[in-house]
């Protein structure tokens, strides 16, 4: 390690691991720390039973960039998956997104119109402007397919009644009437064939990287020893949460071997009835269609968000996004460059967060 670099990197995952390979291309030395035992942040993948287990939660890479996926190829293969996760309610199975095999099954109806039809008498209970969740998903899908597919999902993932929640959290629900499974309508889709972690070391190839290395611990000597910092973090925590905590929805995970070749015959399966504890249930082998005699599966609990619980999901209301503007006041003076979805506090999908740190490189290196 040297004594000194020009860029000082805080968080060794998607956001900073872009920025510090266009900082090594553009023939500046670079640092990158990050706290934990390990790169690639939360898209981290680790190999189980031969099999690419997505630590931290299911990451599909899609986007209608092409620049976008062409640059992530050049650290990766990506295979051709496509999202088409399964919807469990109390046992009875429906394809995701909503769509003609979703309202076939649910209303027994064979065609868009006969769909339509059904979907728009249920959004009629609906009457002026929606006063909470409950309401705007109705007005979107019908008290239905809200009842089995939205109402229980969505009370785990955020804790509380969809009665409790703002409209706004949910602006739209992806309705198809095609019978068309994909998940995403992005142009580009797919996983690295030798999983994300082999991908971020790819772009961190020049960088000095330390691992097991918390920033805030000491973070004026680590200032000192680079002479620009971007910092990927907690943008709440950087100041000590003097101005109060910024809320989040963390994960817990609960991660098996199991002694069979298929366990549920896809990637993804959401549980949306309240009763059932986890939101969902992934089973890594079918990312890479694999073939191996055992499979891994995670259940994913959601849960409150406490210091020294990692955050996932920021809670966009209003009195989180004022304080939030109060941080950034006090980022834009401090001379450090703050990037990715904990410094910005907002939910970003990861060709999002490539695009973000290309455009602070841009600004920044060249």
């Amino acid at each position: 390690m040297r004594k000194h670099y020009d860029y000082l990197v805080v968080g060794a995952g998607l956001f900073g691991a872009v920025f510090a390979h266009e900082a090594v291309k553009a023939g500046f030395t670079v640092l990158v720390l990050e706290k934990r035992d390990h790169i690639a942040g939360n898209i981290y993948t680790e190999e189980v039973e031969g099999i690419d287990v997505h630590k931290y939660g299911a990451h599909i890479f899609h986007t209608s960039d092409k620049n976008i996926w062409s640059y992530v190829d050049k650290f990766a293969e990506f295979n051709n998956f496509v999202n088409s996760p399964v919807a469990n309610y109390k046992g009875e199975m429906y394809n995701m997104p909503f769509n003609m095999n979703t309202f076939s099954k649910m209303f027994g109806i064979s065609t868009p119109a006969e769909a339509m039809a059904v979907l728009d008498k249920e959004r009629a209970e609906i009457t002026g402007e929606p006063q909470n969740l409950e309401e705007q998903a109705i007005s979107l899908v019908g008290r239905t397919v809200y009842t089995k597919l939205v109402k229980g999902y969505t009370e785990k993932q955020w804790g509380r009644d969809c009665t409790e929640l703002p409209a706004f959290i949910i602006k739209r629900l992806p309705v198809r009437f095609t019978y068309d499974n994909n998940y995403f309508n992005d142009r580009y889709q797919g996983i690295p064939c030798e999983g994300y972690t082999t991908m971020v070391e790819r772009m961190l190839d020049g960088a000095d990287v330390v691992l097991n290395t918390n920033f805030l611990d000491d973070k004026e000597k680590w200032l000192g020893m680079a002479d620009n910092c971007v910092y990927t973090g907690p943008i709440d925590e950087y100041f000590g949460y003097q101005l109060g905590k910024l809320e989040y929805r963390s994960l817990k995970f609960e991660t098996e071997i199991l002694d069979e070749e298929n366990h549920q015959g896809v990637a993804v399966v959401n549980y949306t009835d309240r009763e059932t504890p986890w939101t969902r249930i992934i089973e890594h082998k079918h990312f890479n269609f694999g073939k191996q005699p055992k499979t891994v599966v995670t259940r994913e609990y959601p849960t409150a968000w406490e210091e020294g619980m990692e955050p996932y999901y920021p809670v966009n209301d209003d009195r989180n996004t004022n304080l939030y503007h109060q941080y950034a006041e006090l980022a834009a003076k401090e001379g450090v460059l703050f990037g990715g979805r904990l410094a910005e506090y907002r939910y970003y999908d990861m060709d999002d967060t490539v695009a973000a740190a290309l455009k602070l490189a841009a600004t920044e290196l060249y």
